[in-house]
């Protein structure tokens, strides 16, 4: 990925299978999905977003689909799994057998929910391995991502991430669902709690472990007033706003409209992209006429503060590299060329 970033900023999850005579539908409506509609990391759904009875078809439809079609993002199956139950464990390992050895060309990774403490994180990641040097893949092709949600991930949170330093571990998704039911937590009325502390640490801990984090789905889809039924924009926007101010990189989403949102609201605006490309050209240029301090906009220059500015570029060429189409109808011409050939050494 240019720049090093590891591009998220929708974790979009599509049923695998679901009751129509095309019981693929929402996978390929997914997989085919242009402009700000298509996401970076798409997710067959073979748990929670699948009926019971049609998670079968839904590894198939996976398996089947996924190879005919030319996704530029990242393809991360969700597949079944449970820290406290042996049975979902092993359809979990079928299932991860399976995409591995049919299509583990075709995916970045596996995404496992509900899991437990640091010994069962450690537990899938082995099933992946085995997987993959099963079916002929090279050491760490096939990625992993987790689900935190129980108690015992949030208990453990921080060697999870540290784990992840040095393996295959690449996410951490946070679920909120489970994660209520299992602590306890109530609505009293306007709705589950916002569990701030998790999502905290879920942005420090994926940071200083170099992970992707990820924040949980909002399922209030749609309101009703006065006999009309709409798409409720507004509050899906506030949860990504506040996971974006949090430093998530990205956000789940549920449904083509909410994919739009998040890709828009963890991109940076024409207006700060203008801005951080303008402060690193006046301090490259500062840079070329040997000045030593540089102050642009009353605002003294250092590296920590340059590397502020440079995420802003980087984010875009992250972005620019697999959603060109993206870029090119959010910016201005000339300014997404300044930022494509912008020096961004500090040094």
């Amino acid at each position: 990925m240019t720049d090093d970033i590891r591009l998220c900023r929708t974790f979009q999850t599509a049923p695998a299978a679901v009751p129509k005579d095309d019981s693929a539908k929402y996978l390929v409506s997914a997989l085919t999905a242009e402009g700000f509609q298509a996401p970076d990391w798409l997710v067959p759904d073979m748990e929670d977003g699948t009926a019971p009875n049609m998670k079968a078809e839904g590894l198939e439809n996976t398996i089947e689909t996924v190879p005919e079609h030319d996704f530029p993002g990242e393809i991360w199956p969700r597949v079944e799994w449970s820290y406290e139950d042996e049975e979902y464990r092993e359809k979990g390992r079928d299932q991860i057998d399976r995409l591995v050895g049919e299509i583990g060309d075709e995916i970045d990774g596996v995404v496992v929910p509900k899991v437990g403490r640091l010994e069962d994180v450690r537990r899938a990641a082995e099933v992946v391995a085995e997987a993959e040097a099963e079916h002929g893949h090279d050491d760490g092709s096939i990625g992993l991502s987790i689900i935190v949600e129980t108690g015992r991930a949030r208990s453990d949170l921080r060697e999870i991430a540290e784990f992840g330093e040095d393996s295959r571990l690449t996410g951490l998704v946070f679920g909120p669902v489970d994660y209520t039911a299992e602590l306890g937590g109530r609505d009293l009325g306007d709705g589950r709690p916002r569990w701030d502390g998790l999502l905290e640490a879920l942005s420090n801990e994926a940071s200083a472990a170099g992970l992707v984090s990820i924040g949980g789905p909002f399922d209030d889809l749609f309101k009703e007033r006065a006999g009309l039924t709409y798409y409720n924009a507004d509050e899906y926007a506030d949860q990504v706003e506040h996971e974006a101010r949090l430093g998530l990189d990205g956000s789940w989403s549920l449904y083509p409209k909410q994919t739009i949102q998040a890709n828009t609201i963890h991109m940076p605006t024409p207006e700060e992209l203008e801005r951080d490309v303008s402060k690193i050209e006046r301090f490259n240029e500062a840079k070329r006429e040997g000045t030593g301090a540089v102050t642009l906009d009353g605002q003294m220059v250092d590296e920590a503060t340059f590397k502020n500015f440079r995420n802003t570029v980087q984010q875009v060429r992250a972005i620019d590299e697999i959603r060109p189409g993206q870029t090119e109808e959010y910016y201005d011409d000339d300014l997404l060329e300044r930022a494509r050939d912008l020096e961004l050494s500090y040094q």
